[in-house]
């Protein structure tokens, strides 16, 4: 009973996504609120401020757990480690309100769609909805299955038939109505924040709270100056940030305006055509397709096709051509029955369509699927509204820290307490006193000290043409050990250049045709092939489309042109493409081929055909190209010659791209008939044509970068969709895989009938016959792979074998897995994924539509675009070669190594501060105000402003900079500069106390006259002086905060000085100008003040004139621990090889997972394997059967989200 309970007060919200919670319900009792109310009043809003930044606080005070199914408030709970908690309240919406009577009979759907949700959430006869709205997204409460689900979508599981039955003729003007008010308006609305409520939320920001209490206790003990400048540049900070805040919201808001303004038509049932305004549509309405429209929602395609231009949301501009979901009548989901290739039928928001083309009978028409937030513009759109959680310890590692000297203000505020109780001090100025020894351990400038450097690095990446949306990820650049790599387009030349043509006849490969004499491709059905099995269209009288499309069309000499009215006598359609022999192309029997049908081609399926006709054939014409093997397996098996994989490798392993091309004759008794075929009758019995050679050449970048990378010890890895061998040659030309290392390619294979799942291992040996180009082979000897260098090369089939049967050794093989082939855009997502769970920070870096998920999986995603902020990943380089890979890690190790020294420093100046003041307590004593304005202001402030200006060092190094705040050399760093500044201070304290001048100045005004007449270097002082010895206890004046401020001054500029890194991640500390020149001025202005006897900055900085000698001895010991601390920063802790040979000592190793099995596989004396075959068996060799995999080409969420992820949001908000 109590388990029943508990599990109808809790539940899972979007169970297995990314953005996965958990919900709590919870019923508000009234003797609760107005209790909570009045403890607020009573403390000032303490409580309520409490309560904002914990909102689980509020819930748990105010409210009592109950079933979801009787809550009024729901609390929701992120998955990740942080449990970040937000409170919602629930609100009902009233179908009575409709114009329309509802049936109240609860046996009357509300909705024909008998999969939607609306049907399962409606209580009758009440006609009400429990409803929630979450980060833009509204869910209604099922009462069938008991839990939150999302409306504003068509389920999936509608099938085909479902789609194009239920919703074909449209929808009724009445179930339209229902929808809207339960699925929201169709708008992707981008508040601009007002003014008034950004400055509200940085105001109440935990940090600026605690700095207002801060400002309060020094204006009470008259601080008047200080506390001035640090609200001007509170003010100033709070501005800055309100100011951009509101232009992010702005740019936002301008992103998706036009979006919500969208004229459209829709057809409804039994009313025809109607025009309205996109805000109005709702999931399952037909849209109408006219010709050229910027899409409002995510839509189906039920009749006829269109090209898109998708580049919003991949940054590729490349046309991209969508087809009509088939009329099929399986009941199976409509998006399984096209597995990952159901994007093909999908047009979605926020891309163009530039051109429809009608199915003959009746306009282009889709069915809206998601609307709002919900659509593939609107998760962009959310994703930068709520970013996704990182795993990065920089900022846990900085919150820690802080609570750590938070700790150390507790132990100075029970000590000013005591001392001050002690001398018997009125309670209110005890209270006062401790209160402020308390803040001085967090210096106000803290929390910008992790982020400082960040700025800088972005602007200098944006001088080098890569433009970043996500700057919290800069600094986890500076951690990269591991990128990924595209080749076509990345690695290699974008544009392929055509290199020949190998036919077929007879079963057998005829002469290579050479494009090298500029003659274009004979005619013959290879030819045929080559002009009409492509997704290029016509637009303003310009050939578009794919690079690799392109190159082949323009190497048969063919033109293109729209389909006019005489040439569409076969029966096609106005918006067929027409093809025609140009100038330059080879005599040919055929004067038209018109393209009739396209199946687009789909990096999962590998390929894409065409069904055409030629002029004077009675018959159609079915062309297929794609990859070779996978081309090869839909052919008879007489027509593939019988060398056809030794050809294949012959070509590949040279580097070259090879595309194969296939037909057949179609007989069809109407063309119309044409519209209806399934994609899988026609791709079958085809006789293959033979191979398309082109040549796909390095970038002259390529080779330099990835050496670079390799000598700083940055592994690199291919993940490609281009086949095998030729990934294996451009990686070995690239020296990705360097001279002299084994290759071994990993074949896993579905288990059979019979055999279970196996995985077989071949080593690829290199020889070189002569001067003529490498050689690869398969070696089927009994040679061992040995200890050498050795790579894993495998296939995306080979990964999900591997990934479903072979789990358990998936990560060693990652570990030395190098190139990865004919990988689908999910299988690239989960790769990087799995690299993460081996504790690699992981960059990827690709141009193409299908690295989108790869490239947000990544740490740091680079796409090559040139679009300045595409939205496919956080940073976008303009320059489109991989030498922005270096770059962007040189700049982030700079920014990182620039936030550890700024954080340390600031960590150091707190606590020398606390020091000094601390032992000036003792004698119930303040620093003057213009003691610490100089400090805070003239010192800490700027250094921290310009301590990371530094640019990053040219080289990279074979080493990262630490990643953690808490580790040893940090917390070594801190502690020893603190003994340091401890040890110099206190015996500068008691020191000066035993000096024959000294008096204590509060008690004995007198002695202290007599000394100064005595002592001082400048007699007229003597007068000055008079009456300034205050004998209040909170006095500033005397021999100790005289002797105290300049050591603690030079402390500061020395410790900048020395947690200010160069080599090897940043420049030099002298190329740093500003930097440099500030430290010079603040140490000259500071021995100036020491030195000199001018009445009038006695008088302004509080001090007392001393002896020459003692100011020399301040200035020598000053000197002294610079030296120490210097010494001590570069020669001890900053010595690497010092830390190294410590390690290997101690027996301490590396934790991250890939290094531990690095160190195991290195004692194998069985690993790697070579030229063997292994069975998946539960007991055998560790291997299991994978039971969590579930889709052939997706990779479940749930079983590979990420642990430990951290919010990539600044860390205050944490508190």
């Amino acid at each position: 009973m109590e388990k029943t309970k508990r599990d109808d007060h809790q539940a899972l919200l979007n169970e297995g996504e990314e953005n996965e919670l958990e919900v709590f319900g919870y019923h508000t009792q009234n003797l609760r609120r107005a209790l909570s109310l009045v403890i607020a009043i009573l403390t000032l809003g303490a409580l309520q401020l409490m309560f904002y930044w914990r909102p689980e606080w509020w819930v748990w005070t105010t409210c009592i757990p109950c079933p979801l199914q009787e809550a009024d408030t729901v609390l929701l709970r992120t998955t990740d480690e942080f449990r970040k908690y937000m409170r919602k309240k629930i609100f009902c919406l009233h179908l009575s309100t409709l114009k329309f009577p509802v049936s109240k009979d609860p046996g009357d759907p509300l909705v024909a769609d008998r999969h939607s949700v609306i049907n399962q959430a409606v209580t009758k006869p009440e006609l009400k909805l429990r409803c929630i709205q979450v980060q833009k997204i509204r869910y209604v409460w099922d009462f069938l299955e008991k839990r939150f689900r999302k409306v504003g979508l068509l389920e999936d599981a509608n099938s085909c038939f479902d789609i194009h039955h239920t919703f074909g003729s449209g929808l009724t003007s009445e179930e339209q109505e229902v929808r809207r008010l339960v699925c929201g308006p169709n708008a992707i609305e981008v508040e601009i924040q007002p003014i008034w409520k950004l400055l509200v939320k940085q105001v109440l920001n935990p940090f600026y709270v605690f700095q207002a209490f801060t400002l309060t206790l020094w204006l009470s003990q008259g601080y008047i100056e200080y506390s001035v400048a640090i609200i001007i540049l509170t003010v100033i900070s709070i501005v800055l940030s309100v100011y951009d805040l509101r232009q992010q919201s702005v740019k936002l808001h301008k992103l998706v305006e036009d979006h919500n303004k969208v004229q459209v038509t829709i057809s409804v049932k039994d009313k025809g055509l109607q025009e309205l305004e996109s805000r109005l549509l709702v999931p399952g309405d037909i849209l109408i397709l006219p010709g050229k429209l910027s899409l409002p929602c995510d839509a189906v395609l039920v009749d006829g096709s269109c090209v898109v231009n998708e580049g919003m949301l991949t940054g590729e501009s490349i046309p991209v051509t969508k087809t009509s979901l088939p009329q099929t009548e399986n009941t199976m989901p409509w998006k399984s029955h096209s597995l990952e290739d159901y994007r093909k039928h999908v047009l979605f928001c926020g891309t163009e369509v530039i051109q429809v083309k009608p199915s003959g009978e009746g306009p282009v028409r889709a069915v809206v699927l998601q609307t709002g937030y919900n659509t593939a513009k609107g998760d962009l759109v959310r994703s930068i509204l709520y970013p996704r959680p990182l795993n990065f310890k920089l900022y846990s590692d900085a919150f820690k820290f802080m609570v750590f000297l938070a700790c150390i203000g507790v132990v100075g505020f029970f000590y000013g307490l005591g001392v001050y109780m002690y001398h018997e001090v009125p309670p209110r100025e005890t209270v006062t006193m401790a209160l402020i020894l308390l803040s001085a351990t967090v210096p106000p400038v803290l929390p910008a000290a992790l982020t400082i450097g960040n700025v800088y690095a972005q602007k200098r990446l944006k001088k080098k043409k890569i433009f970043c949306i996500s700057p919290q990820r800069i600094n986890m650049c500076g951690q990269l050990n591991l990128v990924c790599f595209d080749k076509t387009g990345t690695l290699t030349e974008d544009g392929l250049d055509l290199w020949g043509t190998v036919p077929t006849a007879g079963n057998c490969f005829q002469a290579v045709h050479s494009f090298a004499s500029g003659e274009t491709v004979p005619w013959g059905p290879l030819c045929a092939a080559m002009t009409s099995c492509h997704s290029l269209i016509l637009l303003d009288g310009t050939i578009q489309g794919d690079p690799l499309d392109l190159k082949m069309f323009e190497g048969t000499g063919w033109t293109m042109e729209a389909c006019q009215v005489a040439s569409c006598k076969f029966g096609a359609s106005d918006s067929s493409t027409v093809i025609k022999p140009g100038p330059k192309a080879s005599q040919s029997p055929v004067d038209t081929i018109t393209i009739l049908r396209q199946f687009p081609f789909s990096s999962g399926l590998q390929r894409m055909s065409v069904i055409a006709q030629l002029a004077g054939d009675l018959n159609l014409q079915v062309y297929m190209k794609g990859a070779p093997e996978m081309v090869a397996r839909f052919c008879r098996p007489e027509t593939v010659p019988k060398n056809f994989p030794q050809e294949l490798r012959n070509y590949t392993v040279q580097g070259f791209r090879v595309i194969a091309l296939a037909h057949k004759a179609l007989k069809m008794e109407k063309l119309s008939d044409v519209a209806r075929l399934e994609r899988e009758q026609v791709e079958l019995e085809l006789a293959f044509l033979g191979l398309l050679i082109m040549e796909n050449r390095l970038k002259k970048e390529t080779k330099p970068v990835l050496r670079e990378l390799s000598e700083a010890r940055i592994r690199t890895v291919m993940i490609t969709g281009d086949n095998l061998q030729t990934a294996i040659t451009v990686a070995k030309n690239s020296e990705m895989i360097p001279m002299g290392s084994q290759v071994i390619i990993v074949e896993a294979n579905e288990p059979g009938d019979l055999l279970p799942a196996s995985v077989t291992w071949q080593l690829v040996g290199t020889q070189e016959p002569g001067p003529g180009k490498k050689e690869t082979y398969i070696d089927v000897g009994n040679s061992s792979g040995g200890k050498g260098g050795y790579h894993f090369a495998m296939s995306g089939k080979s990964y999900q074998v591997l990934f479903q049967h072979f789990y358990s050794m998936l990560p060693k093989i990652l570990v030395n897995g190098t190139i990865f082939a004919r990988m689908s855009p999910g299988q690239k997502s989960s790769l990087v994924e799995e690299f993460q769970k081996l504790n690699y920070y992981v960059g990827m870096c690709g141009d193409g539509a299908n690295d989108c998920g790869a490239l947000k999986m990544a740490h740091a995603g680079i796409s090559l675009s040139e679009q300045e902020a595409s939205v496919a990943s956080p940073f976008t380089s303009k320059t489109a070669n991989i030498e922005c890979v270096p770059h962007l890690i040189r700049e982030g190790r700079a920014a990182l190594v620039s936030s550890f020294g700024v954080f340390k420093y600031l960590s150091m100046y707190g606590i020398i501060q606390f020091i000094g003041t601390s032992l000036l307590y003792w004698q119930l004593q303040l620093f003057g105000n213009y003691q610490y304005l100089m400090q805070d202001v003239a010192i800490t402030l700027m250094v921290s402003l310009t301590m990371s200006i530094n640019h990053a060092y040219p080289k990279l190094a074979p080493y990262r900079p630490a990643g953690q705040l808490l580790s040893p050399q940090l917390l070594l760093s801190v502690f020893l500069n603190s003994c340091f500044t401890c040890i110099v201070q206190v015996c500068a304290f008691l020191s000066v106390k035993q000096q024959p001048w000294y008096c204590e100045v509060y008690k004995y005004s007198e002695c202290f006259l007599v000394n100064q007449s005595n002592s001082s270097t400048n007699t007229s002082l003597e007068q000055s002086w008079t009456g300034n010895a205050t004998l209040v206890p909170a006095s500033v004046l005397s021999f100790e905060s005289t002797t105290l401020w300049p050591i603690i001054t030079f402390n500061c500029i020395s410790a900048a000085f020395v947690f200010s890194k160069g080599k090897p991640f940043r420049k030099p500390i002298y190329t740093n100008y500003l930097f440099s020149l500030l430290l010079t001025s603040a140490a000259g202005l500071t021995i100036f003040i020491l030195f000199s006897d001018f009445q009038d900055i006695y008088r302004g900085m509080e001090f007392i004139p001393t002896i020459t000698s003692w100011r020399v001895s301040i200035l020598v010991a000053a000197f002294v621990q610079f030296c120490v601390a210097f010494f001590v920063e570069d020669a001890i802790l900053q010595n690497r090889e010092l830390w190294l040979f410590i390690k290997k000592e101690f027996g301490f190793y590396s934790k991250s997972q890939y290094r531990i099995l690095q160190r195991k596989l290195a004692v194998d004396s069985t690993w790697p394997p070579t030229n063997r075959t292994d069975y998946a068996d539960i007991g055998k060799n560790g291997f299991y059967i994978n039971r969590a995999y579930e889709s052939p080409e997706e990779v479940p969420r749930g079983k590979l989200r990420l642990g430990g992820q951290a919010s990539e949001q600044h860390f205050w908000t944490r508190l």
